[in-house]
């Protein structure tokens, strides 16, 4: 096996270990398709780990990721991120550790784009870790889910125009990924309580995120209107209606969809579009 389909075997793999929202439709895409979303994927992942590491400092993740958010900005060299995360490594995981492969990975026409929104993105993380996360309004709660969601919206878009010059709204990516990630956030509310985190405004209730969160997935589904190559509407139609499901579970009682019903929804977006 040459050096190309090794890296592609072993980040599918990390991939499949770390999202299983995001692996199946990654692996439905167009050859390049697949190879530039895992990357771009596997490299937000990467920072997101340390962002929500459990065992980190504050100060520890403040400096890791601005650290990292300048290295992106200025070249990105693989032995000086190493050597960054190097006195961490025993407890941060492979995908974090092995950036350097994710952006190698990348092909060379849009590799810098996910330099770019990554950098953007560990900067932003940073920023809240020095926050504590600490959420007080609506403004607080939609600079905190851009920065971790809402860019990874504006990142695909710039992907999709990039494979076949597919144009999409920013304002309405960015609310696609806001909309999963207010799912997110009322799917591990209670998780999130144990640990002394809330990602709710001050006042909100458990109604007031879902109503954020399905004005948000209305948004997405007018993204979705923009989307005419099969490959990517069946990508961004499976997590749409896994978290729409997902919502209409938890609104019933229930902590989560089933693996059936996720293999259910799959099925039936990839029969319909």
């Amino acid at each position: 096996m040459n050096e190309s389909k090794r890296l592609q075997k072993e980040a599918m793999d990390v991939l499949k270990q770390t999202s299983r929202t995001f692996y199946i439709p990654i692996t439905l895409l167009q050859p390049t398709l697949k190879k530039t979303v895992a990357s771009a994927y596997l490299c937000m992942r990467a920072i997101d780990e340390i962002e929500d590491h459990e065992q980190l400092e504050l100060d520890t993740k403040q400096h890791l990721l601005y650290s990292t958010s300048e290295l992106l900005t200025e070249g990105f060299d693989a032995a000086s991120y190493l050597e960054l995360v190097a006195p961490y490594a025993a407890s941060l995981p492979e995908v974090t550790l092995r950036l350097g492969d994710w952006l190698d990975f990348c092909p060379d026409g849009i590799v810098e784009k996910v330099k770019e929104s990554t950098s953007i993105m560990a900067q932003g993380m940073a920023d809240w870790a020095k926050r504590n996360w600490y959420i007080e309004t609506k403004e607080d709660l939609d600079d905190y889910t851009y920065y971790v969601a809402g860019l990874v919206g504006v990142m695909l878009s710039d992907i999709w125009n990039w494979y076949d010059n597919t144009k999409t709204d920013r304002d309405l990516a960015i609310a696609f990924g806001r909309g999963l990630q207010s799912v997110n956030i009322l799917r591990n509310q209670k998780e999130d309580d144990e640990r002394g985190v809330t990602f709710f405004p001050k006042g909100w209730s458990r109604d007031d995120m879902f109503t954020y969160a399905n004005a948000n997935l209305q948004l997405a589904d007018e993204y979705m209107k923009d989307l005419n190559t099969k490959t990517i509407k069946v990508f961004c139609n499976i997590p749409l209606a896994l978290a729409k499901r997902t919502i209409k579970a938890l609104q019933e009682g229930r902590e989560k969809i089933s693996r059936d019903e996720v293999g259910e929804i799959v099925e039936k977006v990839k029969t319909t579009n």
